[in-house]
């Protein structure tokens, strides 16, 4: 969840491991509720217990992941959609051949 190039940042609070976190944020809301969901669902399926410290870094480091995750797999679908549409415009074009 990193800063955009124009420095805007919306505030947050969710809820990870039972503890609320305030998270600045340049993406929107509903996203980085995922990201939250996303860690709190592999914490619990991990369920250590960690020294407040390490539990919070630990946290921070998820959310980082998290919001790659998704950023990559919406790169992903946005250029196998351009992709198709490529492919469906060369299928229905006459071709000089016919």
């Amino acid at each position: 969840m990193n800063e955009d190039e124009t420095g805007r940042h919306t505030a947050i609070t969710v809820e990870i491991a039972g503890e609320s976190y305030t998270l600045r944020t340049d993406a929107d809301a509903e996203h980085a509720r995922r990201c939250a969901a996303l860690v709190d669902a592999r914490m619990r399926a991990i369920s250590g217990d960690a020294s407040p410290v390490a539990k919070k870094t630990a946290i921070m480091a998820a959310l980082s992941l998290a919001d790659e995750l998704f950023k990559h797999r919406s790169g992903v679908r946005k250029r196998s959609r351009a992709m198709a549409d490529r492919i469906e415009t060369a299928i229905e074009s006459p071709t000089s051949e016919d």
